[in-house]
């Protein structure tokens, strides 16, 4: 049965009912369920807009459009998406006899959107389309620690682990964009034959479809129906120093002051975990930080503000742990003793999916360190693949050994910037390991998590990059040299060190991390000392040579300072990525969409990294329709051709546009 309802398409047949309805410009959202009331719940979207939209019925079915996306929907229930064009986008794959007259009726039974019942009155959802075309190319969904930029014919976990993000958007080539807005544990395979969507543990099926006629188009409808970033802060134009970990207050002091010694530019540092008196105090431990404010103040004198690492982890001995479990204010367990991660003893995590719990924890981060003059939190998820959580306590989030779930990563982040734009503060940064849809909107600024060292790691990098800001996450970072080993005495480690800060020079934040070899004595034995350090990761750490290629790309950070500034802008107003693939910039330059080891850094500077070692030089596609200066040389090149760039140590291949040279 199909009728129109509150201004949607609704089909009912048996205990199944949908939903399509305009949502933003040139969107459909379809919901879809087996219960006897559609949930409520929006998501990742923001709340539905009025557009001019036409919803009919026809002799095959119904129709609805929305400005540049059209659903058919068979009398049967089958839906397909047609852009302006009459382009075929997208088809749910029907393998069934209940409509005879479909061309693809078929004795298999396969259902497109597939409710199977599980314990508990869940269901695990399948929602399968055609794949259309053998050539569609396929991008973004978050950040998988993978080579590949196109996710054609990938099988990705939707779930968050350390150094994988689950963003479930999608761009085709075929110029539409798809968002699966269930943030259920689950997965997404982008097959020749069949792409599906799977979450494991929810009672309705939702998702999101947009049509543009270029990429760029697709990502701003996207951010105009999910939110966009703050105006990054002055602050995340520079350079960012941090180490796993700094100590002791003092020994955080000394690195900056060697930094303002050599004039080096630098815009922030930061203090690492384990920095409290127990995990779930969210204070300085007095014994090796004595005096957070004068350490603040002498930072804020040198121009440097202080980021601090802040875990979500509450151990069941700390001062907290009996107040935040008689509020109901901890994520429990299946079964067993309460335990979600097990570091330095056994810790919970706080539910940061219930208001009262995000409001408690904000209180005790504002008091220890935002009235101190802190401003800026890196919110680290704990290494969140170890936890095991209750479906009951958040049934459609949480999957057991899978991860922490996608949508508490929002809520964590949610957390924070809630807090500070009650104390006025807008333009929010929280520096996350992971994010799902709509983490942008919250300040959310995503890096790439515990990484190796090698160059094999730094090129996975790349791909998860410009694939977050495909997936509508243009603050992105990654640990520079990688965050597992490495020892600065080591001349191959120096090479893939000296490698990935050129490259940082041109990420959205230049972040400096990691945990070197050899590992340094613990400074005590009582709260965070007890913690062990990796060795020294200054610029300075790694030998005369390297020190040079450093400060050069420092300067070189610096001096695009206002053209990273501006770019920053434009993500905040209309949720363009930072780091753009050559495609996104040119789409009509067939060869763009081939290329996977470039990207623009902003509209004008064109970026092509050393990703091998004892690479000297590297061959560079230049798009057609401009003609390109070489960094350093001063070459002019027409586009549409293949030039070999030199890449001596201290070089990385950049080219800018014919007219915005002043930018370097």
């Amino acid at each position: 049965m199909l009728e129109i309802r509150d201004g949607r398409l609704v089909f009912h047949y048996d205990a199944e009912e949908v939903w399509i309805e305009p949502w933003g410009p040139d969107g459909l959202r379809v919901r879809g369920t087996k219960e006897r009331k559609m949930a409520e719940e929006d998501w990742a979207l923001y709340a539905r807009e009025d557009t001019d939209c036409e919803i009919c019925f026809t002799e095959q079915g119904a129709r609805v459009v929305n400005g540049k996306i059209r659903a058919e929907v068979s009398k049967a229930g089958k839906i397909m998406f047609f852009n302006r064009d009459g382009r075929l986008l997208l088809e749910e794959y029907w393998r069934n006899r209940r409509d005879v007259r479909d061309e693809k009726c078929s004795a298999l039974e396969v259902e497109a959107r597939e409710f199977k019942p599980i314990p508990g009155g869940d269901y695990h959802l399948t929602m399968r389309f055609e794949s259309v075309d053998r050539n569609e190319r396929i991008y973004g969904m978050g950040q998988y620690q993978q080579p590949f930029l196109d996710l054609k014919g990938m099988d990705l976990e939707l779930a968050h682990r350390n150094s994988q993000a689950s963003v479930p958007f999608a761009v085709s080539s075929l110029g539409y964009g798809f968002l699966w807005n269930n943030p259920a544990v689950g997965r997404a395979v982008f097959g020749r034959n069949v792409m599906s969507f799977e979450a494991y543990s929810t009672c309705m099926l939702d998702y999101w479809v947009v049509a543009g006629d270029t990429p760029a188009e697709i990502v701003e409808r996207y951010g105009a129906v999910t939110g966009r970033v703050p105006m990054m802060p002055e602050y995340g134009l520079g350079f960012w120093q941090c180490k796993l970990r700094y100590q002791t207050q003092e020994e955080l002091l000394e690195v900056a002051r060697e930094y303002k010694r050599r004039n080096l530019p630098i815009d922030l540092i930061v203090i690492d975990f384990f920095h409290w008196p127990n995990q779930g105090e969210w204070r300085f431990d007095p014994v090796y930080w004595p005096d957070p404010e004068a350490m603040v103040e002498e930072l804020k004198g040198m121009g440097i503000e202080l980021m601090v690492s802040v875990w979500p982890t509450v151990h069941e001995k700390c001062e907290n742990y009996e107040e935040m479990l008689e509020k109901g204010y901890l994520i429990r367990t299946e079964r067993g003793i309460r335990v979600g991660l097990y570091a330095f003893g056994a810790t919970a995590h706080f539910d940061a999916t219930n208001p009262g719990a995000r409001e408690y924890v904000w209180g005790k981060v504002k008091r220890n360190y935002y009235d101190k003059g802190i401003k800026v939190f890196w919110l680290d998820e704990a290494e969140p693949e170890y936890s095991v959580y209750d479906f009951d306590n958040y049934r459609y989030f949480l999957g057991t050994d899978l991860g922490i779930g996608n949508i508490y990563p929002v809520d964590y982040a949610r957390a924070f910037y809630e807090g500070m734009e009650r104390e006025g503060q807008k333009n929010i940064v929280n520096l996350l390991r992971c994010a799902w849809a709509g983490s942008q909107r919250y300040g959310a600024l995503v890096w790439s998590g515990d990484i190796a060292s090698s160059f094999g790691s730094m090129r996975n990098q790349l791909a998860a990059g410009l694939n977050m800001g495909m997936a509508g996450i243009p603050w992105w970072t990654t640990d520079i040299g990688g965050f597992h080993g490495g020892n600065p005495n080591d001349p191959e480690f120096r090479e893939l060190f000296a490698r990935w800060f050129e490259w940082g020079a041109f990420c959205p934040v230049m972040r400096l991390h990691g945990d070197r070899e050899p590992r340094q004595p613990q400074v005590g034995t009582t709260g965070g000392a007890a913690c062990r350090s990796g060795a020294a990761n200054e610029v300075w750490s790694y030998g005369d040579e390297v020190y040079e290629i450093c400060r050069k790309y420092l300067e070189i950070r610096e001096r695009l300072r206002p053209y990273t500034r501006e770019v920053m802008r434009e993500a905040h107003v209309k949720g363009t990525p930072v780091m753009r693939t050559l495609f996104y910039m040119f789409p009509e330059d067939s060869a763009c969409w081939d290329v996977e080891d470039e990207y623009f850094y902003g509209p004008d500077v064109l970026v092509a990294p050393i990703l091998y070692g004892g690479c000297r030089s590297r061959r560079v596609y230049l798009p057609k329709g401009e003609i390109w200066i070489e960094h350093g040389s001063r070459r002019e090149y027409d586009g549409g051709c293949w030039v070999t760039a030199d890449a001596p140590l201290d070089v990385i291949p950049v080219f800018v546009r014919k007219g915005a040279e002043g930018i370097l």
